[in-house]
């Protein structure tokens, strides 16, 4: 990874790293009639007599609205709505050049409790905020809103609205988790239901983590937060946490991890130690995922597994086999937006993480390879997960994303998803 300097940052963040571009030309009186009066009076009596016309008409069915209150920035915590601002333009960016989807931050102020600016998120202003903003927009990406309230407000948003509503931070993460640990059942030959599975850490991520892990057939998963398992014997559970609660005499992360097949962290830097890895079962996965310090570094891993088989996974962009959002959100959307889907459901996810793994099975396009002239990129231990500069994605989960969409009922009617490959296809070899 090249290290970047702080001074770098700053200077590539002047001035912010979203804008505005038109889609149409405005160099004449002729064209200044069609933008706006009176032409463009044509275009709100023809959406008023038939809303589904704002799809046709307007940039709705390709602008998604990227939410925050600032709750649960990153690794940094709850900052606020301003500091958020910075994350959320990254994520509009990364929207634009990875998936061609039109992104923009919106970021919530006096969402808090008592409509305050500080203090615990109120789950019902930020849907009212929502609902408030959503004719504009084709789509709903939630980003970084501090559990449990971003669990309600995803749920409810998701049954009021007719346009996907994603939170990434807690679906992104489990949807590329997800692909990352099929294929680590590739490279073991054990099957994912024989899988003896710890996830540290139950917030947004690690709860939606655990249930796509169990939706797709793990059944041996031990929860822990920051008090250590989540048991059916623990006294005081309620909600996400209850529901996923275990059958186990295990206490600690470090019992839960004995004879573990697989690790899965988002919780805190350096809270895995050495000896809890060795206790593993053999060959096991390592899936470190704090930002931007991993529960362990990969060194330390490596020391303790010597010559033994392995695979290690972190959030970062500097080691092997990184757990990145940006491999799913930009893709996921592209595919919704392209079928008029209702919702992002439970298939759509599932098909985008199966499309994810399989492009890692496949050789590894020239180009891809030259942006990462130090790596080795061939399905192994240190490439179960593609790259995000590989333009395949494109095509592979946006397509599969469509296909669920279809197979599921939730597309726009008289959907046709071989068309739909076919344009993006074309789309793909022009950007």
């Amino acid at each position: 990874m090249n290290k970047v300097t702080t001074e770098e940052i700053f200077a590539y963040h002047q001035g912010g790293k979203v804008g505005m571009a038109c889609t149409k030309p405005l160099t004449s009186v002729r064209e200044l009639c069609l933008a706006y009066t009176p032409g463009v009076a044509e275009a709100v009596k023809a959406i008023a007599a038939n809303p589904a016309e704002v799809y046709r008409l307007t940039a709705k069915s390709r602008l998604v609205a990227v939410v925050s209150d600032g709750t649960a920035i990153l690794g940094l915590g709850d900052l606020g709505a301003a500091a958020s601002i910075p994350v959320m333009e990254g994520k509009a960016v990364l929207f634009k050049a990875f998936g061609d989807v039109d992104g923009w931050p919106v970021p919530l102020n006096h969402c808090r409790q008592g409509g305050a600016d500080t203090g615990p998120t109120d789950p019902q202003r930020v849907i009212d905020a929502v609902l408030a903003i959503a004719p504009m927009y084709g789509g709903i990406n939630l980003e970084d809103i501090a559990a449990p309230a971003c669990f309600e407000i995803e749920d409810t948003l998701d049954a009021m609205l007719d346009i996907p509503v994603f939170h990434d931070d807690q679906w992104g993460t489990a949807v590329i988790t997800l692909a990352g640990v099929k294929n680590y059942c590739q490279l073991c030959e054990r099957d994912l239901g024989e899988l003896r599975i710890v996830v540290n850490g139950a917030g947004a991520a690690g709860i939606r983590i655990t249930e796509m892990l169990k939706a797709a057939g793990a059944r041996h998963i031990v929860l822990c937060d920051s008090r250590g398992v989540i048991s059916r014997s623990r006294a005081g559970l309620t909600g996400k946490k209850l529901e996923h609660a275990a059958e186990t005499s295990a206490k600690t992360v470090g019992e839960a991890m004995r004879d573990a097949h697989v690790f899965v962290g988002v919780s805190a830097a350096d809270c895995i130690k050495a000896e809890d890895v060795k206790g593993m079962a053999s060959f096991p996965a390592v899936f470190a995922m704090s930002n931007p310090v991993p529960e362990i570094q990969p060194s330390v891993v490596a020391e303790v597994m010597g010559k033994a088989p392995y695979v290690m996974a972190t959030g970062r962009s500097d080691f092997p086999n990184q757990i990145n959002n940006v491999l799913g959100f930009p893709f996921l959307f592209r595919g919704a937006l392209d079928c008029g889907a209702r919702t992002i459901n439970m298939a759509m996810k599932m098909a985008a993480s199966e499309a994810l793994a399989a492009v890692a099975r496949l050789p590894v396009p020239p180009d891809v390879a030259a942006v990462y002239p130090d790596e080795t990129l061939a399905f192994g231990r240190e490439y179960i997960i593609p790259k995000p500069f590989d333009r395949r994605l494109f095509v592979a989960i946006s397509s599969a994303v469509v296909e669920a969409s279809v197979a599921t009922g939730v597309a726009a009617p008289g959907t046709d998803p071989i068309a739909i490959r076919k344009q993006l296809e074309t789309r793909n070899l022009s950007r």
